[in-house]
C-alpha cells in the first residue's frame, strides 16, 4: 500500500493499493447513517456493507455527467433528508469523477457539511477527480459550474477496479495522467512514451506507478494552493477547451477525450504564438494519439467553442485565461490571446 499526504481545508490520505470494502466497513464504524452513493450501471457491483451500529442507505445516481445535475441533486437532498442525515453521518461515493463530484458536493451542501470518502472506480477518478476536493455539479452554461472546496476525510484507491474498465475509459484517465507529467513529472512521460495502452494496462507496476506519481503531483499542487487562487490552476492545463467540448458536445465524448483534444489545442496554440517549440508541440500528439486518444476535432461550430471557454473557470471578467507550458513542468498563464489565432489553433486541429 502507498499513502500520500494531501493537506488542504482538512489533511487526509490517499491510500493506494488497499482493499475498499474493509476501508469503507472501518471508517463507518462509529456512524450512525452511511449513504453509498453510485452509478446505477454498478448496481450490481456494489455489496451490502455491515459495520457496528451504522446504517446504510445505498442512492444509485444516473451514470456519467447526466447524474450532475442541480434536480438530481434535489433528489438526492431529499433521500438525505427522508434517512434522517445529520452532521455525525457519513457519504460514500464509489463511480467514477461524476459520482466522487457529486458525493463530494452532497456532502458540502447537506447541514453545511457532511465527511465524506470517495472511492474512485477509474483511471481518471484515481488520479484527478477524487483528490483535491473540488466538488461540484453542471449548470446549463458548464461544467462544475455549482460546486465548493470541501476535501474527504479518505480516498481510497483499491487497483482491483481497473480490470472492470473498457479500453476506452482506461485510455480516457491516461490523458489526465499525461497532463500531470506534462506540468510537473517528466518521468510519467517517460513511463508512457512508446508504450501502447495495452502495454500499459498490461503491467501493473507501470499503472501504480503512473497513478502514484499522478496523485503525487496533484497532492503537491493542492496542499499549495486549496482554493485555486493561482497556482492550483496548472492542474487545468488543456481543461479550457476540452471543458468547452464537453459542453457544446452534450458530454457525448469521456472527459479524458476532452482533455486529450484540449491539450492538443493548447499545444497548437502555444506552438503558434513561440511559447513552446513545434517539437514539444508534436510530443503531444504523438504521445496521446499513441494511447488511442483523440488528437482532432470538427464537430462542432466555432463561435459555440468560444464562448463556452469564455465562462471557463480561470476566466476574470472578460480576460480568457489558458495555463500553458514553456517547456516540460514550466508553466505559466497566457491572457486574451488574439482571436484570429485562436481560431487558427482550432482549423489546425480539424485537419
Amino acid at each position: 500500500m502507498k499513502s500520500i499526504l494531501v493537506s488542504a481545508d482538512r489533511t487526509y490520505q490517499v491510500d493506494i493499493g488497499v482493499e475498499y470494502q474493509s476501508e469503507i466497513v472501518r471508517v463507518s464504524k462509529d456512524r450512525t447513517r452511511v449513504a453509498i452513493l453510485f452509478s446505477e450501471s454498478m448496481t450490481k457491483r456494489i455489496p451490502q456493507f455491515v459495520s457496528g451500529d451504522a446504517e446504510y442507505f445505498y442512492f444509485p445516481i444516473p451514470d456519467g455527467e447526466a447524474g450532475k445535475t442541480p434536480s438530481m441533486l434535489n433528489q438526492a437532498w431529499n433521500w438525505l433528508g427522508a434517512a434522517g442525515f445529520t452532521r455525525g453521518d457519513l457519504v460514500v461515493g464509489i463511480g467514477g469523477g461524476a459520482v466522487t463530484d457529486f458525493a463530494g458536493y452532497l456532502a458540502a451542501s447537506w447541514l453545511r457539511g457532511l465527511d465524506w470518502v470517495a472511492v474512485p472506480t477509474t483511471v481518471a477518478g484515481m488520479v484527478d477527480a477524487a483528490v483535491g476536493g473540488k466538488t461540484g455539479i453542471n449548470s446549463d452554461y458548464g461544467k462544475n459550474l455549482i460546486g465548493a472546496f470541501h476535501s474527504p476525510i479518505s480516498v481510497v484507491i483499491d487497483m482491483s477496479w481497473l480490470s472492470t474498465l473498457s479500453d476506452r475509459d482506461f485510455a480516457a484517465g491516461l490523458a489526465e495522467v499525461v497532463k500531470c507529467g506534462f506540468i510537473k513529472d517528466e518521468k510519467i512521460l517517460q513511463l508512457i512514451r512508446n508504450r501502447s495502452l495495452a502495454e500499459i494496462r498490461s503491467s501493473i507496476e507501470i499503472t501504480a506507478e503512473l497513478i502514484e506519481r499522478s496523485v503525487g503531483v496533484k497532492a503537491e499542487v493542492v496542499s499549495g494552493d486549496f482554493k485555486e487562487s493561482y497556482d492550483r490552476e496548472i492542474l487545468n492545463y488543456g481543461h479550457t477547451f476540452g471543458h468547452a467540448v464537453e459542453l457544446v458536445s452534450s458530454y457525448s465524448l469521456r472527459h479524458g477525450e476532452c482533455v486529450s483534444i484540449g491539450l492538443a489545442y493548447i499545444a497548437y496554440l502555444s506552438e503558434r504564438l513561440g511559447i513552446i517549440t513545434s517539437e514539444l508541440a508534436q510530443e503531444h500528439i504523438s504521445i496521446l494519439s499513441h494511447l488511442g486518444l483523440p488528437v482532432t476535432y470538427k464537430e462542432s461550430q466555432w463561435p459555440e467553442l468560444l464562448a463556452a471557454m469564455k465562462i471557463d473557470k480561470k476566466s476574470r471578467g472578460n480576460t480568457l485565461r489558458f495555463v500553458v507550458i514553456t517547456a516540460i513542468g514550466k508553466t505559466q498563464r497566457l491572457e486574451n490571446p488574439n482571436e484570429s489565432e485562436l481560431l487558427a489553433a482550432y482549423e489546425r486541429l480539424c485537419q
